[in-house]
C-alpha cells in the first residue's frame, strides 16, 4: 500500500503504509447512464435551484446556492459517487492504465468520457480545471491533518481558489465509517440512496462481512500478511490508520502487526522490508496492494518471494489499500479475502 498512506517525501513509503503506498506529503466507485458527459446523474438534482451545504471531515462545511453539477474528483472518489448515480466532470488521480484502459480505482466509470486533470501524482492541469467552470472538488483524506489526497502541495492554494473543496477523510478509522461518509455525500448531491441497486449492494456488504466474521473465526490461527511490492522494497503494512486492514482486524482476521519502532520510516504505516529480509515474518496468507503504482504478483521475480511458503502454496489474494468508497466496490474486498481464509491451510 506504499501508494496512499505514506508522507510526501516518500511518495513509495506512502503507498506502502497500510496500503497507500502513494500518500505523497508525508501523508504527503453505479449508474446506469455509464459515460455520459456532464455533471451528476440524470437521477439527481444536481445543479437544481435551491441551498446546498455539507460538512466534510475537516469540520468544514461548504455552502453553494445549489446543488453542485460540475464536480470534479479524486478518481476513486469520482467512481464511488458514480455508484450512487452521481456522475462527476473531471477527475485527477490515476485513471487510465498504460494501455489505455481505466485504471482500478475508475471502477465502472467509462474514462473515455472524463477530463482527466492529471493520471498521476504531482499531476494537476489547473488551466483544465478552470475550464470546467468545478462547482466543487471532493477527493479523501489520508491524515488529521486536512491534506487533499492527489491535490499537488504547490498549486493547493491556485486550485482553491477556483472551487470550494470537500474531504472524506479514510484515515484511523473503519472502513464502514468512510463508507458513511460517502453515502451521506452522495445523498446531498441528489442520489436516490433507496434504489433498488444501491440498497441492495449495501446488503451484500453487510451479507459479506458476516462471512469474513465466520470465516476469520473458524481459523483463527491463519496469520495473514499486507504488503505492497516495489523494486527495490516490499513494504508490510500494519493494521493501524488504514480503513480496510482496520475493519477486516475488527471482524477478526488475525493480521501480521510490525512493531510501531520498525513502522516508524513509514510514517506509521508500514515497515520497508529489502527483498532478502521479505521472510521477516511467518505469514499463511499475503494479501497484495493492486494499485498500477505496485507491482503485481505475476511481475514479481525475486527468489526470495518465490520461497515465502504462501507464495508457493498459492495463497496470494488482491488487496485495495485505496478503496472505492461504496458497498458495490467493496463487497468483492470483503469476499476474496474470505474465501482465502476458507481454502487457505497453515503454511507460515
Amino acid at each position: 500500500m506504499p501508494n496512499a498512506l505514506v508522507p510526501h517525501p516518500n511518495r513509495r513509503g506512502l503507498l506502502a503504509a497500510g496500503g497507500a503506498l502513494a500518500l505523497g506529503a508525508t501523508l504527503a466507485a453505479c449508474g446506469d447512464d455509464k459515460g455520459k458527459d456532464g455533471g451528476s446523474g440524470k437521477d439527481t438534482k444536481a445543479g437544481k435551484s435551491g441551498p446546498w451545504s455539507f460538512k466534510d471531515d475537516r469540520g468544514t462545511t461548504v455552502e453553494l446556492d445549489k446543488v453542485p453539477a460540475n464536480i470534479v474528483a479524486f478518481t476513486g472518489v469520482g467512481a464511488a459517487l458514480y455508484d450512487y448515480g452521481v456522475q462527476v466532470k473531471g477527475v485527477f488521480g490515476p485513471t487510465t492504465a498504460k494501455d489505455g484502459k481505466a485504471d482500478v480505482q475508475a471502477g465502472d466509470m467509462d474514462v473515455s468520457k472524463l477530463t482527466v486533470l492529471g493520471n498521476a501524482w504531482g499531476q494537476f492541469n489547473i488551466e483544465k480545471y478552470a475550464g470546467l467552470a468545478p462547482d466543487v472538488l471532493v477527493t479523501t483524506m489520508f491524515d488529521n491533518a486536512g491534506t487533499l489526497w492527489y491535490v499537488p502541495e504547490e498549486s493547493k492554494k491556485k486550485i482553491a481558489q477556483l472551487a470550494p473543496s470537500v474531504g472524506i477523510s479514510v484515515y484511523d478509522r473503519q472502513l464502514t465509517r468512510s463508507l458513511q461518509r460517502m453515502w451521506e455525500l452522495a445523498e446531498s448531491l441528489g442520489a436516490d440512496m433507496k434504489a433498488a441497486k444501491v440498497t441492495d449492494a449495501k446488503k451484500r456488504f453487510e451479507a459479506a462481512a458476516a462471512r469474513l466474521r465466520a470465516a476469520a473465526k473458524a481459523k483463527p490461527d491463519l496469520k495473514v500478511m499486507a504488503g505492497s511490492a516495489s523494486d527495490q522494497l516490499f513494504y508490510v503494512s500494519g493494521t493501524n490508520l488504514s480503513v480496510d486492514l482496520e475493519y477486516f482486524k475488527a471482524l477478526g482476521v488475525n493480521f501480521v502487526e510490525p512493531p510501531e519502532s520498525a513502522k516508524k520510516q513509514g510514517g506509521g504505516w508500514y515497515e520497508s522490508l529489502s527483498w532478502e529480509n521479505v521472510d521477516k515474518y511467518k505469514a499463511d496468507i499475503i494479501m497484495l496492494d493492486d494499485r498500477s503504482s505496485a507491482i503485481q504478483p505475476a511481475d514479481i521475480t525475486k527468489p526470495t518471494w518465490k520461497k515465502l511458503p504462501a507464495v508457493k502454496a498459492g495463497q496470494i489474494v488482491a488487496r485495495s489499500p485505496e478503496p472505492i468508497l461504496s458497498y458495490d466496490k467493496c463487497v468483492p474486498l470483503l469476499t476474496s479475502l474470505a474465501e482465502a481464509l476458507e481454502k487457505a491451510k497453515k503454511v507460515g
